[in-house]
């Protein structure tokens, strides 16, 4: 059964704990995975890139010059894609590019990534995670602590607010809640942070 290290707010360790092996001790789905991240980035994309077609230019549409007789090419539309300050050939428009995943793909994805954090040792909890104030220094701090450097992943039970305004600013660090987790997140992450109640939260919603 996958275990994690238990830590105090002094970073100092407290003992072990078992992790779920249903939701820490699966074989992680490279596949699946691979589809959770390629959804959640396309799921990113704002899709507002667009460009002027032929019809679209600002130009005239008189024919440029006459069909035969210039020794020129033929030419119809000053607007042409082959033109200087012509339109745009299958030119890119405004469009959603998100779409959804089944409900059973994303549980596995979510397991998975959690899987595969356990099985690299990157799962850190905490006792009690809380701040008496809003302060970053002391939450950087902290992650020394806990030998937490660069991206990390902070859950939390719920919304805590001393925590996620003493650990917005610290570049690489996120915070989120044990009920919304993304398997991007969780691989984009260094290490997770787990408070002992999200921990528990964890267990009983994706059990």
């Amino acid at each position: 059964m996958p275990t994690a290290t238990v830590y105090n707010m002094s970073g100092k360790k407290v003992g072990e704990i078992e992790l779920s092996e249903s939701i820490f001790g699966i074989e992680p789905n490279q596949s699946v995975l691979h589809d959770s991240v390629k959804n959640h980035l396309a799921n990113c994309r704002q899709g507002t890139q667009s460009a002027l077609t032929k019809g679209e230019v600002d130009v005239t549409n008189k024919k440029p010059w006459r069909q035969k007789g210039t020794g020129r090419a033929r030419a119809g539309h000053a607007g042409s894609p082959v033109w200087y300050h012509g339109g745009v050939a299958f030119a890119p428009k405004p469009r959603d590019y998100s779409y959804s995943l089944n409900k059973k793909v994303k549980r596995l994805a979510l397991k998975s990534a959690l899987s595969a954090k356990a099985a690299d040792g990157e799962i850190v909890v905490i006792d009690d995670l809380k701040l008496d104030e809003i302060k970053t220094k002391t939450f950087k701090t902290f992650l020394g602590s806990i030998e937490v450097e660069g991206k990390a992943l902070v859950i939390t039970e719920n919304v805590n607010e001393n925590v996620v305004k003493s650990a917005r600013n610290i570049p690489g660090v996120k915070t989120t809640i044990a009920t919304i987790l993304s398997p991007y997140d969780i691989l984009n992450a260094g290490k997770l942070v787990v408070d002992k109640a999200a921990l528990a939260k964890i267990e009983e919603v994706y059990a």
